[in-house]
């Protein structure tokens, strides 16, 4: 598994490169094309994840820990739960941003039915994984429930809950809209509250920057992050590869005449502010200790339950509309009906090792390769005919 992450990384890069030495001063142009300020609140929104929320507090820890894992002895574990989440891994998804708003429409790779199969598939195992991550998440958010290890059946009924919510959401796209914008008003409230928490006090925001400021160690490492350090840094490498198609095809859309290299720029600037603040103050109630329990817990808990169905939501609507399984065709009874089943049953196949988001993004590694392969044997002459500039 790790030479074929190796080789998809490789391949993502040397594309990136290809793309900006050919095709560096193209004037990209969605379907839908928004202002510049748009593409980037749609950048935001596009990557917000539970995990984002949910899982630094339970990792530092572990960075931290250089006695257990040497590996990780290099950097500070603000730096590392950065270079995880933020800059780097989000040229993974220019690639396919890129890809489906100049050359897809070229090529037509994803209209081939088999691939539309496996895309479909890919989609529906990420949302399932999606949900699986808030399940396995809320025993340390939410001891009060139980032991703190356990999942009961209240964390379960709180995941299906957030289920049959996003499918609900999908049946009608102003949901959708609603819930994008509610998320990230949320995320925002969240990092404002918290921020608040640590830093209201004299001097706060110069404890701010200085714990800001660790984040630079990323940057000077930043070789040290494109391929695994570990298991850990492999699954979270597969886990972007999972969502990369995926949210590839939904930013494509939206590119507002943007250069290529302006692309790529606002792909791994924009997002990657936000989420650095966000770790930096969550790093800070780790470093001091600061208890989070009650409010703090519970105000992420909810702002990751919002992400979940903010994400499952688009992602619902997506594979039922590529499979022709619409509202419209079987009803919103039995589609909500089938869908809630699905996503409940994988969801389960997820906590029960059945299913790994590993497979998934070596999936979606195969898929590269292969639409590659498809560009050379029959479709070389199209993809040579996109202009230079526009």
């Amino acid at each position: 598994m790790t030479t074929w992450l190796s080789a998809g990384i490789i391949f993502t890069f040397a594309s990136i490169l290809f793309i900006l030495l050919k095709w560096g001063n193209l004037r990209c142009v969605g379907v839908t094309p928004v202002k510049t300020f748009t593409f980037i609140a749609i950048l935001f929104t596009s990557g917000l994840d539970v995990g984002l929320i949910m899982f630094p507090l339970t990792e530092f820890g572990g960075y931290a820990d250089v006695g257990a894992s040497p590996e990780y002895a290099f950097s500070n574990p603000l730096a590392i739960e950065f270079g995880y989440w933020g800059f780097l891994i989000w040229a993974f998804y220019f690639l396919t941003c890129f890809y489906f708003c100049v050359i897809e429409p070229k090529v037509k790779f994803f209209e081939i039915p088999m691939i539309k199969w496996l895309n479909n598939i890919v989609i529906i195992g990420t949302c399932a994984f999606t949900a699986h991550l808030l399940l396995t998440n809320l025993p340390w958010y939410l001891p009060e429930m139980g032991n703190g290890e356990t999942i009961i059946p209240t964390f379960y009924l709180i995941v299906f809950a957030a289920i049959a919510v996003s499918v609900y959401s999908s049946t009608r796209l102003i949901y959708v809209r609603y819930l994008s914008l509610g998320s990230t008003g949320l995320f925002i409230a969240l990092i404002a509250i918290l921020w608040f928490g640590a830093f209201a006090k004299q001097n706060g925001l110069g404890e701010f920057a200085s714990t800001f400021g660790l984040i630079g160690n990323y940057f000077t490492n930043l070789d040290k992050f494109v391929f695994p350090l570990n298991d850990y840094h492999e699954f979270y490498l597969y886990w972007w590869f999972a969502w990369s198609i995926m949210i590839g095809q939904f930013t494509s859309r939206f590119v507002g005449s943007l250069k290529t290299w302006q692309v790529l720029a606002a792909m791994l600037i924009f997002p990657s502010l936000p989420i650095a603040i966000w770790f930096t103050v969550l790093y800070y109630y780790h470093l001091h200790q600061i208890d989070t329990s009650g409010f703090y817990n519970i105000a992420m808990v909810f702002v990751g339950i919002t992400f979940v169905i903010n994400s499952l939501d688009s992602l619902v609507r997506l594979y039922t509309d590529n499979l022709g399984l619409t509202v419209s065709k079987l009803g919103k009874v039995k589609y909500i009906a089938l869908n809630i089943v699905a996503l409940s049953a994988l969801t389960l196949l997820f906590k029960f090792n059945f299913l790994e988001i590993q497979w998934i993004g070596a999936l979606v590694i195969g898929i590269f390769f292969s639409c590659l392969s498809y560009i050379l044997i029959k479709k070389l002459k199209e993809v040579k005919q996109i202009n230079t500039v526009l």
